[in-house]
């Protein structure tokens, strides 16, 4: 890679969008009672000095309030799997909403049935309860896998990702001990009393860390996906599981973003057998929602227990969790968006973007890697494509990622901001992903000079 020509063209490209886009500049200049300018300070990881203002939202398609349409395969990192504002959803939220009136009344709905039996159907797991994200749903799931084990560490994949859940944000460090991940803001102790770590496809580590006999529970995305897509090698996960019940320690996974596997997400695709699982973001199509559930021998655990208070002080609170709103968005995403039909057509679109991004790799003969899981696909800065958490961090290359991001972004492709990764919904179309080929095959054509 000649650096003196990506920092041209990153330059190049900062100055277009900054061109483009005067009134997101304009609303970021002035956002001055914002914390980080911006809503969530998360919104400031973007390519260039700013964020687009979001104006409208529909399916595949965004547009920022400068009037620019994208293609977008962000879809609010997997919060928008369903597409934006899908028609189902908005009518059901539109029903429980304005027509029958109330959100929160803290009573329940019978829809929550409905919604927890197909994730049943879907995930295999008996017994369900609600969260707003799962964030919350891994909290409430750790705090089980403690009171039913009587254990006190967690143990989690080297830079896994499972929200801002405390426990998690542990690594692997050079020495091969467990160490706080860099840049954890206002930790409440030193992770390691909480945590311990394993890399993700190492049974040997994992074993390692089992055998001091303090583990509750295993917390792990069935494959990596925030530090890049990085799959299980063969057998790694029926490991994980044998080596799990070998050594008492519950098994939850967190199939947030590895949904995009299927209908059922890895857990289904893969015949996974886990002891809890949790969800958020896509099962609401938009709405804040989130699920984790758990096996019906764990579950009878649970509620058997007379010294556990899961009605008031048990730690599984949440006024909002399970309201109205959110059960009745859940359904509506589930029983008619997506669908069995909607994931297989998620997934061959997925396919063709792995292919037209690999041509254009190999045609300019380079050494990066192309991934897919499902509805999920990602390129990565190095081939072959990493193995571990920690080896797909270290291909990281943010002056190339940002080039790549604002290239596409400055030609109407919107990609996850957080790395190279694009995912369809059931809105997204075979020339909205020839669209990102062709694009993409004129920024590696300009990166080659």
């Amino acid at each position: 890679m000649d650096r003196a020509r990506l920092h041209h063209l990153l330059a190049r490209e900062s100055a277009e969008a900054e061109r483009r886009n005067p009134r997101s500049r304009a609303a970021y200049a002035g956002a001055g009672h914002l914390f980080g300018k911006v809503p969530m300070t998360w919104m400031n990881k973007t390519a260039g000095a700013f964020p687009r203002y979001l104006a409208t939202a529909r399916g595949a398609r965004v547009t920022d309030v400068d009037g620019h349409e994208y293609v977008d395969f962000c879809l609010g990192d997997t919060g928008a799997m369903a597409g934006h504002s899908p028609e189902p959803v908005t009518a059901a939220v539109q029903r429980r909403f304005a027509e029958l009136g109330g959100a929160t009344a803290m009573l329940p709905t019978e829809d929550a049935e409905w919604v927890g039996a197909d994730l049943t159907r879907r995930f295999g797991l008996a017994r369900w309860s609600f969260s707003l994200t799962a964030t919350d749903a891994n909290r409430w799931a750790i705090r089980l896998a403690r009171a039913v084990t009587g254990r006190p560490k967690i143990l989690v994949n080297s830079y896994c990702y499972h929200g801002s859940v405390d426990e998690s944000l542990i690594v692997v460090g050079p020495d091969g001990e467990g160490t706080a991940r860099a840049g954890n803001v206002g930790a409440p102790c030193d992770v390691t009393l909480t945590s311990r770590v394993a890399e993700f496809n190492d049974l040997a580590g994992l074993e390692r860390a089992l055998a001091h006999g303090d583990v509750a529970a295993v917390l792990m995305e069935p494959a990596l996906t925030n530090i890049g897509i990085v799959l299980p090698e063969p057998g790694y996960l029926a490991g994980v599981r044998d080596l799990t019940r070998r050594y008492g320690t519950l098994l939850i996974n967190d199939e947030t973003h590895t949904f995009s596997a299927g209908p059922g997400g890895c857990t289904a695709a893969w015949d996974l057998e886990p002891d809890m699982l949790t969800i958020g973001k896509a099962i609401g199509g938009g709405i804040p929602a989130g699920a984790y559930g758990l096996s019906a021998e764990l579950a009878d655990r649970l509620l058997g227990r007379d010294d556990l208070d899961l009605v008031d002080m048990g730690g599984v609170g949440g006024t909002l969790a399970g309201n109205a709103l959110s059960v009745a968005a859940m359904r509506a995403t589930l029983e008619h968006v997506l669908t069995d039909g909607a994931f297989a057509h998620m997934a061959a679109l997925a396919e063709r973007f792995e292919a037209g991004v690999r041509a254009g790799i190999e045609a300019h003969a380079l050494p990066w890697s192309v991934t897919r899981l499902g509805a999920r696909a990602e390129y990565r800065f190095t081939d072959p494509a990493p193995r571990t958490g920690t080896e797909s961090a270290a291909a990281a290359d943010g002056e190339l990622e940002d080039f790549l991001h604002l290239y596409l972004a400055n030609r109407g492709i919107l990609l996850t901001p957080f790395h190279n990764m694009a995912l369809m919904c059931p809105d997204t179309t075979g020339q909205d992903v020839d669209t990102h080929t062709e694009v993409f095959a004129a920024a590696l054509a300009e990166l080659a000079g």
